[in-house]
């Protein structure tokens, strides 16, 4: 799988962006083609609520297949959940979505090995 030196991050803290992200990694993978980048997707703060919302998972879960890898920052995970009767478990997530201790650190690592850092 050539993946032409492609290494793309895209980073969504807010629940407003989830769209414009999706529309952004769609078009990416139908320009460079299946398997033409890498793709992380990381989501902390407000955002990792997205990962509850079933027509969005069906959008993730297709570009998953094309090979977008999806993270869920479990800090946030666990502020969610904390004094509220909305809460997303670990458990819960679907399994094609990568729990990372600390969406931020998934940022920087990233960032430090090649990965352009786009924020839609």
């Amino acid at each position: 799988m050539d993946k032409q030196g492609l290494k793309v991050l895209f980073h969504v803290n807010e629940m407003e962006k989830w769209d414009t992200a999706l529309g952004n990694i769609t078009n990416l993978i139908k320009d460079v083609g299946r398997g033409g980048a890498e793709i992380k997707v990381v989501a902390n703060g407000p955002s990792v609520a997205a990962y509850s919302d079933s027509s969005r998972l069906e959008v993730m879960k297709a570009l998953a297949d094309d090979g977008a890898l999806f993270m869920a920052c479990r800090n946030s995970l666990r502020k969610m959940c904390a004094g509220t009767d909305t809460c997303l478990t670990e458990a819960a997530l679907p399994p094609f979505i990568k729990i990372v201790p600390a969406g931020i650190t998934e940022i920087v690592r990233s960032q430090s090995e090649g990965f352009a850092y786009v924020k839609p």
